[in-house]
């Protein structure tokens, strides 16, 4: 199992939107990002850090690996 990273809900929100999720709403200090094809939904707290097993659930409620979740966080950095 890899080790996750430690990233704030923010960060998490840009690497979703990489690869192909939107911001659907917003209630309170989470946000609903969806993607349409194929399906899925997954809610992220706007929080300065992420627990470890809430990132995993996101990861795994998304469909993404954590490999393909560090290519993303990869390509936020180069972008900043």
């Amino acid at each position: 199992m890899s080790k996750l990273p430690r990233i704030s809900g923010r960060e998490c929100i840009k690497a979703l939107e990489k690869v192909g999720f939107y911001q659907k709403r917003r209630e309170s200090s989470h946000i609903i990002m969806r993607r349409d094809e194929p399906f899925a939904q997954v809610v992220v707290p706007d929080h300065q850090e992420l627990a470890t097993g809430t990132l995993r659930a996101i990861i795994r409620d998304s469909g993404l690996s954590v490999e393909s979740l560090y290519l993303c966080f990869s390509a936020i950095a180069i972008d900043e």
